[in-house]
């Protein structure tokens, strides 16, 4: 058996950044069927919950360790988001100009790239996909601050948790991960036709249609 090597070249990986967020709309059947570009995105803190032990004792020992269901949720900031958000948001428009707040509060779709890194190509070795389902935001905070000789853009902030989806075989989820630089190119570039929109709407695939696109092989 080869003995261990750290940091070899071209392994030294990282994660950075974040770009290509696009907000999903879904129809009456829950299929995210209408992707618009969410501009201005300059973060999203994934935060995932549960997944606690919950210990059980029998004998006078501990028997066994019960794990609690995990939860994804995650914090997106912004300088603006687009104005299909609104309704996710708690707002309708009765009239052009006029906006309501306080409203129900609809479920949503969201992806975003994030950079995959190494010490060889730099920024540009590849990225990661997240593709995020079931999402419900909370209220954000709005900080209106006067103008002075150091102005900064206000930023919008959403908690967000979610409903996960059914996936065949596996538990239900909320999130789906795919690496650029491990799956195969045609796939990849087929799920970004899809989620970027090339000649038709852009469009939200469910866990199972993503899973197959990349089980089908080269």
């Amino acid at each position: 058996m080869p003995a261990l090597v750290w940091d070899q070249v071209g392994e030294r990986l990282y994660e950075t950044g974040v770009d290509h967020g696009v907000l999903y709309m879904p129809d009456e059947a829950g299929v995210y069927t209408s992707g618009v570009a969410w501009n201005g995105l300059t973060s999203v803190s994934e935060t995932p919950s549960g997944a606690e032990a919950n210990a059980q004792y029998a004998d006078n020992i501990k028997y066994l360790n019960l794990i609690s269901a995990e939860e994804f949720g995650a914090t997106l900031e912004a300088f603006t988001y687009p104005d299909e958000f609104a309704e996710f948001d708690g707002l309708v428009v009765p009239a052009p100009g006029v906006v309501v707040g306080q409203q129900p509060r609809k479920m949503f779709g969201l992806s975003y790239r994030t950079r995959v890194g190494n010490d060889v190509a730099g920024d540009e070795h590849g990225y990661k996909l997240h593709l995020v389902y079931g999402c419900i935001a909370s209220p954000s905070e709005k900080a209106y601050n006067t103008i002075n000789d150091s102005p900064e853009a206000i930023t919008f902030s959403w908690e967000l948790s979610t409903t996960p989806v059914p996936v065949t075989g596996y538990k239900p989820t909320s999130l789906i991960v795919v690496d650029s630089t491990t799956v195969d190119p045609a796939a990849l570039s087929d799920l970004e036709d899809q989620l970027y929109g090339n000649t038709l709407t852009a469009t939200l695939p469910m866990p199972d249609d993503v899973i197959a696109l990349f089980s089908a092989g080269p």
